[in-house]
């Protein structure tokens, strides 16, 4: 009885040691088996995620997604303005392109101010006056213009802003006009729309590096004097030509707006001509201006007239010294009104013009001169007659 006791004892003894060598043994066996996932771990770098999908999964493994299909580059058409490597050579910066782009305003003018501001390019250029039409419809007078800027080719560029609903096709290819109209919208006098208009004249000027000089003329404005005169006043001029004063009257002061304070106050409102003549820094200034212009576009409406008063306004706040404080286009104001006096057929003579051309005293580059103005406007279309009639002697067209 005691000899079965013992080897009882025996059995169970040998059974928990059986037991606990296969625990070992198991817990040895998953310490491996962990230890071979970790050094596969460590070594691939694979994430856990992404190894129990290697090392588990069953399916398998999806097709990378396709690769996104990309649009041809643009193809450049004018080869003259591109270099070896494709990148845009001197003569895109200097030749004019196709006016009619697809830019909306903002983009239009954030291009236009991101030119360049130096007045010294790294290639030669010829120095241009930008002649800036904002019209309502056609150019009556346009063979008179034609006259005028006849020979004269590589020293101006034109560019026209007319009523979207005018049909621009009806210029004769072989006209200076041919294609140089620029995206416009309507404008409506008196109303901010028609500054709109003349910063999107300005931009698309700004986009040609080899324009130096802008003015801005109707398609009521003749010039009063032959081509190379106009452009040696203009390109020589150590000034802008823009006009400033303080009108204390209801045309003036009264037209302020109080919501404008305090980024302009009333004893820094001005007016002037919208007819300017100016600079590329100027140029620069007015289109990118951010701080000033969204205010007359917010706050002055048509009694404020902001065509009048926006630029003159700017310049003053702005301190800018450089300007000769007069408009190069003569207007008769003698008959008062909003508007100046309109001359027609009858109303021309030799003796009109030889007083627009030298019946004033002004200055130029600090001296005095008797050539003050170099447009008139307010010409109806029933002058053109007379008017190429007269040209070619009195205004010395073809000449030197």
């Amino acid at each position: 009885m005691k000899k079965q006791l013992q080897d009882h004892k025996s059995s169970n003894h040998i059974s928990s040691r059986l037991r606990i060598l296969i625990s070992v043994s198991s817990l040895v066996t998953f310490g491996f088996c962990i230890g071979l996932v970790s050094s596969l771990y460590v070594r691939v770098g694979f994430p856990c995620a992404q190894t129990k999908q290697i090392l588990f999964r069953a399916s398998p493994p999806r097709p990378p997604p396709s690769p996104p299909t990309l649009s041809p580059p643009r193809v450049v058409q004018d080869r003259s303005s591109v270099g070896k490597e494709g990148f845009i050579g001197p003569n895109g910066y200097v030749k004019p392109g196709n006016f009619m782009h697809d830019m909306e305003d903002e983009e239009l003018l954030w291009r236009a101010s991101m030119v360049p501001r130096s007045r010294k390019l790294p290639f030669k250029h010829a120095k241009k006056v930008a002649f800036l039409f904002l019209t309502r419809g056609n150019l009556p007078l346009a063979p008179l213009w034609e006259e005028f800027f006849k020979g004269n080719e590589g020293s101006y560029s034109i560019y026209v802003h007319t009523d979207p609903s005018f049909d621009w096709s009806s210029v004769p290819k072989s006209s200076v006009f041919y294609g140089r109209r620029i995206p416009s919208q309507v404008v409506r006098w008196g109303t901010i729309s028609m500054l709109d208009a003349e910063r999107r004249l300005l931009a698309n000027a700004l986009l040609d590096f080899s324009n130096r000089r802008f003015v801005l003329l109707s398609e009521s404005c003749i010039p009063l004097f032959n081509f190379p005169t106009v452009y040696s006043y203009l390109i020589n001029s150590t000034e802008v030509f823009v006009e400033v004063y303080d009108d204390p009257g209801p045309n003036g002061r009264a037209r302020y707006k109080s919501i404008l304070k305090p980024a302009i106050e009333l004893r820094q409102w001005r007016k002037g001509s919208q007819w300017f003549a100016m600079d590329r820094g100027l140029a620069m200034e007015i289109i990118s201006d951010e701080k000033y212009y969204p205010l007359f576009q917010r706050y002055c409406r048509p009694s404020c007239l902001a065509d009048e008063h926006y630029l003159p306004t700017l310049m003053n706040v702005r301190s800018f010294r450089g300007t000769a404080n007069r408009s190069l286009t003569w207007a008769d104001w003698s008959k008062g009104g909003p508007h100046p006096a309109r001359i027609g057929r009858n109303e021309i003579t030799v003796e009109l013009l030889q007083r627009m051309r030298n019946g004033s005293a002004c200055s130029y580059n600090g001296r005095p001169t008797r050539i003050c103005f170099l447009f008139g406007r307010k010409f109806l279309p029933n002058s053109l007659s007379r008017l190429v009639r007269l040209a070619p002697k009195l205004m010395d067209f073809g000449g030197s």
